[in-house]
């Protein structure tokens, strides 16, 4: 029989699942304040970095899809500590290479362990933890994001390297695997003493791929993550270039507040910790979502500049817990035997629509006007309102299902 988990070690794991997010989140910081210097160093174009982020997004996509076979194979300790082994040495690898091309082809490899670490976590905090844990599980993310630019900032400066950065990153990874080897049986053990069929845990169920991708609220729950995550990634890319070159806004006020919009965004995901429970998922993705919507619409409407501003804020603030809500909410979406598949699912149409909608939004700028970037916002966070109401529905009628097939006939 299964042992429960005593609370030290649920809180330890817990922290440790935070831990591993915030290193996470390093790399996509070090990579921006980096490049400059990596670019010379390599002597390759401006635009050679769209070969490093395909082979990175590749490799991402890759580790999400199979992420629900990999759990089942290895276990969630075992895939954590191989996912963070791989990251590590993928890092440090990257100081030691004389050509860019085989840094562009090891960015497969760290893009395949950083989804593996990305959906293991997910799906073993959505399986074991409240909805409140698991919005700080992302605000730790947010964490990494900021304290990646501040190391490779610091390495430049100090050192004049941006191998500092990477190797620093490198070794946190390497240490954080040799964590979760160490841990590997205390991630597999039930966080309760019920372990009957009923209360089986997502992680344990063995469906295929197949069977998964046959129920139509899979799909939808796939399309809500593509819908936020262009509309997030969307404002994040363009939110400066938008403010200076299309409203006018000086140029040190723009990059204030378009960088309050992932500040906001962290801090957002941190307060919704503390009533995430409270309100549940789908209140806090419902309120989330119209606040967003709101935003979007001050943003297109700009009567005054401040308007756009505070568009900008408020977007960032009402759309920061919806994604973990909606990673805490993907067993109440689909059944619970298809949550584990489904949770890899959603992490790979994330990376989908954070590579293909901020890039569309892009061309329609470049070839309508920049104006259409707070209405391809607002269209999508219309549509994925309207999306997940279609889910909640079709939840609900599947519950009923079951219940009306028991009465008795007349």
């Amino acid at each position: 029989m299964t042992t429960a988990k005593k609370p030290s070690v649920k809180i330890g794991l817990i922290l440790l699942a935070y831990i591993a997010f915030i290193a996470l989140g390093m790399p996509d910081g070090l990579l921006g304040v980096g490049w400059p210097s990596m670019r010379a160093g390599f002597q390759v174009p401006l635009d050679a970095l769209g070969f490093f982020m395909v082979a990175s997004t590749v490799g991402y996509l890759s580790a999400s899809f199979a992420s629900g076979y990999l759990l089942r194979k290895m276990g969630v300790g075992g895939l954590l500590a191989a996912s963070c082994g791989l990251t590590g040495l993928t890092l440090l690898t990257y100081t030691f290479v004389p050509a860019w091309w085989m840094m562009a082809l090891l960015g497969l490899f760290g893009g395949l362990g950083a989804g593996a670490i990305d959906a293991g976590l997910n799906t073993y905090v959505a399986a074991n933890f409240t909805e409140g844990l698991m919005q700080w599980l992302h605000a730790s993310y947010g964490i990494g994001v900021t304290l990646g630019p501040i190391l490779m900032t610091f390495g430049l400066a100090s050192l004049n390297s941006w191998h500092f950065g990477y190797r620093l990153v490198a070794i946190f990874q390497i240490v954080l695997a040799i964590t979760f080897f160490v841990t590997m049986k205390m991630w597999g053990a039930k966080t309760t003493q019920n372990d009957s069929k009923e209360e089986k845990n997502i992680t344990e169920y063995k469906t295929s791929y197949k069977e998964t991708l046959q129920q139509p609220e899979v799909w939808l729950s796939m399309l809500l993550f593509v819908l936020y995550v262009g509309a997030e990634m969307g404002l994040g890319a363009w939110a400066y270039t938008f403010l200076t070159e299309s409203r006018g806004i000086a140029t040190k006020t723009a990059g204030f507040w378009a960088g309050s919009f992932y500040a906001l965004f962290t801090i957002g995901r941190i307060l919704a910790g503390l009533y995430a429970k409270r309100l549940g998922v789908n209140k806090t993705i419902l309120i989330g979502t119209l606040l967003a919507i709101i935003g979007a619409v001050l943003l297109w409407w700009n009567p005054v500049s401040i308007v756009s501003l505070i568009g900008v804020v408020v977007i960032g603030f009402a759309i920061a817990p919806i994604f973990p809500a909606l990673m805490s909410g993907t067993s109440g979406r689909v059944s619970p035997k298809f949550a584990a598949n489904t949770i890899g699912f959603q992490m790979m149409s994330a990376g989908i629509g954070g590579a293909i909608l901020p890039t569309l939004m892009g061309i329609l700028a470049r070839r309508i006007s920049l104006e259409t970037i707070p209405v391809f916002i607002f269209a999508l966070l219309v549509a994925m309102l309207g999306v997940y109401l279609l889910s909640m529905q079709r939840t609900n009628q599947l519950k009923l299902a079951p219940a009306a097939e028991s009465q008795p006939a007349d």
